[in-house]
């Protein structure tokens, strides 16, 4: 069963709050062109000079948070998170789609230090690749993200393993794979959690 939590949160942390659930916003990270959508176009031009693999990634259950406001339909976040073995945060992928609408959106946190005009390359059981642009940089986080075409969401639902790739600075292709097997039973699912947020303007 769900658990229901009422918060009460300011005009300024509602706005911060709206830029990490949504992943929307007009300033974009250094080298990532506004505007971008994911394709199955690939990265922007460049050479890799190698490939690694992640070190050790530990990814939890996929879970399903809902945030509601008064007024507004709810906003839910499909979501799954990776740490290291130290216990950081690694890598979080989040499905957002606010109720009543067709549209959906893909974020992803990253850790700092990439390469970000290379964006983010994702892919489905090796399936086509989908670019992902970075649109946001905070200290210890960087945000890429943009709108989910129904094919990729469709290919998430079907898939068994999502295959992540980025570049590191020293321009060598970083990759790390997690499970979508359960995404689609989530996904349609109830809500694990839904916060009832309650706005003082």
């Amino acid at each position: 069963m769900g658990s229901n939590r009422v918060l009460r949160i300011g005009y300024t942390s509602h706005a911060l709050w709206l830029l990490l659930t949504l992943g929307a916003g007009s300033a974009f990270a250094q080298g990532a062109q506004p505007g971008e959508q994911s394709s199955k176009a690939g990265s922007p031009e460049f050479a890799v000079r190698g490939q690694r693999e992640a070190r050790e990634i530990k990814y939890g259950d996929w879970r399903k948070v809902c945030f509601r406001t008064s007024g507004t339909g709810a906003v839910c976040r499909t979501t799954i998170s990776g740490t290291w073995q130290t216990g950081q945060s690694a890598v979080r992928v989040d499905l957002i789609e606010k109720e009543g609408e067709n549209a959906a959106r893909l974020q992803m946190f990253l850790p700092v230090g990439l390469y970000l005009q290379a964006g983010v390359k994702i892919s489905i059981d090796h399936g086509s690749a989908y670019h992902i642009p970075y649109v946001w940089c905070l200290t210890n986080t960087c945000i890429a993200a943009d709108r989910a075409e129904a094919d990729l969401i469709k290919e998430m639902e079907a898939g068994q393993r999502l295959l992540l790739e980025v570049v590191d600075s020293s321009v060598l292709a970083v990759h790390t794979s997690l499970p979508v097997s359960q995404f689609a039973a989530v996904r349609r699912g109830p809500a694990s959690q839904t916060f009832n947020q309650a706005i003082d303007e």
